[in-house]
């Protein structure tokens, strides 16, 4: 499950994974942004916080995570993981191979600092 919040004035998306996440979650996320980017452009950023992340429901989840991903890193300036997972630091890692966005990671209850970086010209 994911919650999400599109701010629209700032065109930031933050994301909190809560629980294993779905397929129909990656839908949603989908239905929010995909007008926002046809109306405007490209989103200055995603924002992701999370203690841990915690997983797919099923390979679905995965796969539709991915074409997710696939569809939208271009349109995506910048990636901000607000974290203390040990995991933030292999996805800011790894995911820098695979996307076009430039990503950061920030301690646990650093948003505003994220929020702060992404709006950074």
């Amino acid at each position: 499950m994911i919650d999400f919040h599109l701010d629209t004035a700032d065109s930031i998306l933050y994301v909190r994974p809560k629980a294993a996440v779905t397929e129909n979650d990656f839908t949603k996320l989908a239905q929010a942004v995909d007008p926002h980017i046809e109306a405007t452009g490209d989103l200055a950023g995603l924002v992701v916080e999370a203690s841990s992340f915690p997983g797919w429901d099923s390979v679905g989840a995965l796969i539709t995570h991915l074409r997710f991903v696939k569809d939208h890193h271009k349109r995506i300036k910048k990636v901000a993981v607000v974290t203390d997972s040990s995991l933030g630091k292999v996805a800011e890692h790894f995911a820098s191979h695979f996307v076009a966005a430039e990503i950061k990671r920030f301690p646990s209850g650093m948003v505003e600092s994220a929020k702060q970086w992404v709006l950074e010209a």
